[in-house]
């Protein structure tokens, strides 16, 4: 939510995805099967992804035996982590990596549309894990992801507190934190 408070356009831009795809006001809420359709939405919520995963590191892996990686040798039985955040700022990876842009995640000219968050196409982010131990819950996580940044988004306009903008600066508590709480006014909608 913080991006979107950072960039009112995308905010704009989804809420309009929003009330095109759920018909304008009447409803109370944009409900499950809503979200399935909105290629926006699924974009913002990935691109939120990208550059602030759920988790910094992953479990740690042991090599099962010794092999090379980039020109570097990782001998057999040596812990290695993987830096989750890192891997979605990785220019080589990504244009302009830390910058908010969902259009990253559209067709036909987002080059992030190649992303499979499973790791089975290629890891270029992996949010809740790969392989065997990808997070069981990704399904439902991305379902009520969605949902919740579309209801957001319906019913509020997001905007940032004069005086106390938003700091991305993070630290470590039990998981990555912004430094700085989120502080926002919310407009409520008129839809």
């Amino acid at each position: 939510m913080a991006e979107l408070v950072k960039n009112p356009s995308i905010q704009s831009k989804l809420y309009e995805e929003i009330k095109f795809k759920t018909g304008g006001g009447g409803r109370h809420e944009v409900s499950e099967e809503d979200v399935h359709d909105m290629p926006y939405l699924k974009a913002v919520v990935l691109e939120g992804l990208r550059k602030h995963p759920p988790a910094h590191m992953l479990l740690p892996h042991k090599a099962a035996e010794d092999m090379d990686v980039g020109g570097y040798l990782i001998p057999k039985g040596t812990i290695v982590n993987f830096m989750v955040a890192e891997m979605g700022r990785d220019e080589k990876e990504w244009e302009k990596p830390m910058e908010f842009m969902p259009e990253r995640f559209l067709r036909p000219c987002g080059d992030g549309e190649r992303v499979d968050i499973t790791g089975n196409k290629g890891i270029r982010m992996m949010p809740f894990g790969v392989g065997r131990r990808i997070c069981p819950g990704l399904g439902i996580a991305m379902l009520h992801l969605e949902y919740f940044v579309a209801n957001m988004v319906r019913e509020f306009e997001w905007k940032e507190v004069a005086g106390d903008e938003v700091d991305f600066a993070e630290k470590r508590e039990f998981n990555t934190v912004m430094a700085k709480p989120l502080r926002v006014r919310l407009v409520p909608r008129s839809t």
